[in-house]
């Protein structure tokens, strides 16, 4: 059995003579002693050099058990342990070694076999019952504590004093785990050598001084997490308070705002709640209908408005309600803004183009299922087409546009018409951009596949729409008079347009 083994900690047989009446087992000369005989000349050996030798035979040992058929020591004790000049470990005496399989039978003569040395073999051994891996742990369990305590355990009880009862400075977590090898159980014991050299090689971690510190570690540990504790509770109590008083602030300053007959002085306070908190959608709101209280978003009023949003815009982008509040705005420039307008002239196109960008917003942020995508998908696509086709036209490049610009058209006035709500200004607004649409690009819209009868339908409803529109103000009654002075034009526009292809035909 040994010649099959190859490992530096098993002593190796170099050849086995037979002359007929001896056999002569040739093995390695060992340049070194048995730890049995450093016991008898100096006594107990020191913790650290012990420890060190029991990792080797621990090394040993697992190589042993984990044969494809498991081999028992079965012998471990000082004196079968060597000890060579390089302070490196070999086992000899593998006379009562088995197989694993084999231990705990009956010789085959009826006779007794030797069960081991007693006080270092366990009580299945000295039994005859099966062995396995735990049956050497206990034996180098006690051979370890022969070695640091100089003492040879009682031979006639397992019951053993610890090993700090005979030197008290030994570690108090080298007698826990030698404790544990030698339990009589063999279920309470290191079930591996594998697991018992884990041990021995942080032998100091199952020291009471360890757990102690460990203890207080812990201890530690709790005190600082408990205080963390304590201080983001007070944290976070500090911010419910200051949310609790800028919440009271911002409905206040809100509360202010809508009592607010000045238009300057609204503003003003509703800026005053937007530096209570920037995030929050309400002040913003209430500053675009104040904007349209007199019906014109004035150019100074646009700067001032931009100022204040424009510190927080990166910030509004990520919140909940951002995309309304963008599509609001865009709707204020649309209608509003007279940037750009003359005494007698309009800026409808300057509006449209100004307002892109919030629409722009509101599509990317409010996303499809809000209540507003396809308004603000609209205004988008009329805004950028009148941001694009006088470059588009000098370009020759304007093929393709029309059509889908007629169905942006004919969605807007449908959707202004159906909302009972909308402002009558609003309504104005549209009907005067399809009239223009209709008198500018009539023959664009044909040649891109609108049809007359198509043409004529949204002509008639405008007019319809436009002369049953009551007008409250100069300004809107000023308006209506504007659009209703093309009607005739528009119709002329979309007859010339289908007149030119009945000529042809």
């Amino acid at each position: 059995m040994i010649k099959q083994f190859d490992h530096s900690g098993i002593v190796r047989i170099v050849d086995i003579i037979d002359n007929g009446n001896v056999i002569y087992i040739i093995e390695d000369y060992i340049d070194g002693e048995p730890l049995s005989a450093k016991l008898e000349s100096s006594g107990a050996q020191p913790q650290e050099e012990v420890i060190q030798w029991a990792i080797q035979i621990c090394d040993t040992l697992e190589y042993l058990h984990t044969r494809k058929d498991p081999v028992i020591y079965r012998d471990m004790k000082p004196a079968n342990i060597m000890l060579n000049s390089d302070a490196n470990i070999r086992l000899i005496d593998f006379g009562i070694a088995q197989k694993s399989s084999e231990t705990g039978k009956k010789h085959p003569n009826k006779k007794k076999v030797n069960l081991g040395t007693k006080g270092y073999a366990p009580p299945e051994q000295i039994k005859g019952e099966r062995q396995d891996a735990r049956t050497d742990i206990y034996a180098l369990g006690v051979t370890m504590y022969s070695l640091v305590t100089g003492q040879i355990p009682g031979r006639e009880s397992y019951q053993v004093k610890p090993i700090r009862y005979w030197n008290p400075q030994l570690s108090s977590g080298l007698e826990a785990i030698i404790e544990k090898c030698m339990q009589l159980d063999p279920d309470k014991r290191y079930q591996s050598c594998a697991e018992l050299m884990y041990a021995l090689q942080h032998y100091d971690e199952y020291s009471i001084a360890y757990h102690a510190r460990q203890k207080k570690k812990l201890n530690f540990f709790i005190a600082a997490v408990s205080a963390a504790c304590f201080f983001l509770c007070l944290g976070i109590l500090g911010v419910v308070m200051r949310n609790v008083t800028n919440s009271a602030d911002y409905t206040q300053n809100i509360l202010q705002a809508e009592k607010t007959t000045n238009e300057e002085e609204k503003i003003q306070v509703y800026s005053n709640a937007v530096n209570v908190d920037q995030y929050a959608m309400e002040a913003y709101l209430g500053m675009v209908e104040a904007f349209k209280d007199d019906a014109v978003f004035t150019t100074e009023e646009s700067i001032t408005f931009e100022k204040i949003i424009n510190e927080n815009l990166s910030g509004l982008r990520n919140q909940r309600g951002y995309g309304n509040l963008a599509f609001e705005i865009g709707k204020l420039y649309w209608y509003y803004y007279d940037y750009g307008k003359t005494e007698g002239g309009d800026n409808q196109v300057t509006r449209m183009k100004s307002s892109v960008q919030w629409f722009e917003d509101a599509v990317e942020y409010g996303g499809e299922n809000s209540e507003f995508y396809h308004q603000a998908v609209v205004y988008r696509d009329i805004g950028r087409f009148n941001q694009d086709i006088t470059l588009r036209v000098e370009e020759a490049s304007d093929s393709g546009l029309y059509a889908p610009y007629w169905t942006n058209i004919q969605d807007l006035v449908e959707m202004v018409t159906n909302d009972t709500d909308e402002s009558e200004i609003v309504e104005l607004e549209v009907y005067k951009l399809a009239m223009f649409s209709m008198e500018t690009y009539a023959r664009k819209f044909k040649a891109e596949g609108v049809e007359q009868t198509a043409m004529n339908e949204l002509y008639d409803l405008v007019k319809n729409e436009v002369e049953n529109i009551q007008t409250t103000s100069d300004k809107t009654a000023s308006l209506k008079q504007e659009i209703a002075d093309r009607f005739d034009s528009a119709a002329a526009a979309i007859e010339n347009a289908f007149r030119e292809q009945v000529s042809a035909e």
